[in-house]
């Protein structure tokens, strides 16, 4: 897979500075449906738009008919982990068939990184996607998503590990001795590739910041790719997108060495924006949940062979420990902080 070198760090800022644009361009539209849903009993985290009087920790279908959307394009889209092209190739079994279940077209959207996907969804450009897991409790609280499902086999979603990776010939053999190292995050909304790091490393007896400078790649691939040219000394990854790389044949296992590996996360998550109108909703959720995964799919997906149910309530609390562990959170002003990091 080809990189473009002299991208790897400028494409994310440059995003992050159009999603504040857009962003701050929303605080108005935000007052004015804030003050309309000033009788909401309870928001959490959400931003203003949104109301979650039931507590289960996502948006509410809104109760006025006038703000339900029943699209006539479907837009789908998978998290920016990698290459969206490839993506786009290994879902179009799926997208064609979800066409014909919900009779309706679907586009498969690319994007280029999670805060473009984040905002594509907050706006309205996107109805239906697979989000990484950091940038899942994001898109939950800033762009009113409701995770599903997440990839998997019967009754088992599955799962992956924050890894630090290295090349094999280095010296490297544990988190502590990268004092002052080139360590590769990939962005400041990805749990595996930013958020479980600050939280994890530091009872490794490294601390992100203070003992080595941040270093943002953009995407996991990135990262693996930047080890492997030597750009960067290590790199903090989630295991399962190396392993699709080995898988591939875009690197090599041989050519590097794991030294830090996490407990369990779940992976991406597959969310509706929670505007859909509730009968065509339940429809679309039904044809995920019908479908198969055709042999390429599995194969692409480590034998997944279908979408497993999922709540964010429950599934993405380990999420939720981690960040609050680390002093995060996913609200509004934590996105907007870590932007500015990026934009740095």
């Amino acid at each position: 897979m080809h990189c473009n070198r002299n991208h790897r760090f400028s494409a994310p800022a440059g995003l992050f500075r159009a999603l504040a644009l857009s962003l701050g361009a929303a605080l108005a539209l935000a007052s004015g449906l804030a003050r309309a849903q000033d009788n909401c009993p309870n928001r959490g985290d959400l931003d203003a738009i949104y109301c979650d009087a039931n507590k289960d920790l996502v948006a509410d279908t809104p109760t006025d008919p006038k703000r339900l959307k029943t699209p006539s394009t479907l837009v789908f889209t998978y998290t920016p982990v990698e290459d969206p092209a490839v993506y786009e190739k290994i879902y179009k079994p799926f997208t064609e068939y979800l066409a014909q279940c919900t009779a309706r077209k679907v586009v498969y959207f690319q994007v280029q990184s999670n805060a473009a996907q984040i905002e594509a969804m907050r706006s309205g450009r996107l109805h239906v996607g697979g989000f990484s897991t950091g940038p899942t409790a994001f898109a939950v609280n800033i762009a009113g998503a409701v995770p599903f499902a997440v990839k998997g086999t019967e009754g088992n979603g599955q799962g992956y590990n924050l890894i630090v990776i290295v090349k094999t010939g280095s010296r490297f053999q544990k988190l502590a001795e990268l004092k002052g190292a080139k360590v590769a995050h990939t962005a400041p909304s990805s749990n595996s590739g930013h958020m479980a790091p600050m939280a994890l490393f530091p009872k490794n007896g490294l601390t992100p910041e203070k003992d080595y400078k941040i270093l943002f790649s953009g995407k996991h691939d990135q990262s693996v790719l930047g080890v492997n040219s030597g750009d960067y000394d290590a790199a903090a990854v989630a295991s399962d997108v190396f392993e699709r790389m080995v898988k591939r044949g875009t690197v090599k296992e041989g050519d590097f060495r794991i030294i830090y590996r996490s407990p369990r996360f779940p992976t991406s998550s597959f969310a509706y924006a929670h505007d859909l109108e509730p009968a065509f909703r339940d429809r679309m959720l039904k044809c995920f949940h019908d479908y198969r995964f055709p042999e390429d799919m599995k194969k692409a997906f480590d034998g997944a062979d279908r979408f497993v149910p999922i709540t964010y309530q429950k599934d993405w609390a380990i999420v939720r420990e981690v960040a609050e562990a680390g002093g995060e959170s996913f609200n509004r002003a934590a996105y907007e902080k870590e932007a500015a990091k990026a934009r740095k």
